[in-house]
């Protein structure tokens, strides 16, 4: 069972790291209107929007926008994250559980 742990707790410490770089990326689009991506980085920026754009698009839409005057701030990605960092923090701490219970097999 802490092999199961250890699996989900870096799969969501990936995905934690992908949320990160999601979040680069949008504050490089909405600083630097002009930029455009081209060759592998098109092919890497597009990965990190496939695999997170779903539960961000989720959050989006339980979440509500807050709107201060004319500027609207979004806190689907920061929660996301930190669903993410606890569900990664409480595998890892499962993992260590469910190992020491099990006793050595090294």
């Amino acid at each position: 069972m802490a092999l199961f742990f250890q699996i989900l707790g870096f799969v969501l410490f990936l995905f934690w790291l992908l949320l990160i770089a999601r979040i680069v990326v949008e504050f490089i689009r909405s600083f630097s209107r002009d930029w455009r991506p081209r060759g592998v980085t098109v092919v890497i920026l597009e990965t990190i929007m496939t695999v997170t754009d779903p539960p961000v698009k989720l959050l989006r839409r339980v979440i509500p926008q807050l709107t201060v005057g004319a500027v609207r701030i979004d806190f689907s990605i920061m929660i996301l994250l930190l669903l993410v960092y606890i569900g990664w923090t409480a595998s890892w701490s499962a993992a260590a559980t469910a190992g020491a219970g099990a006793g050595s097999l090294i």
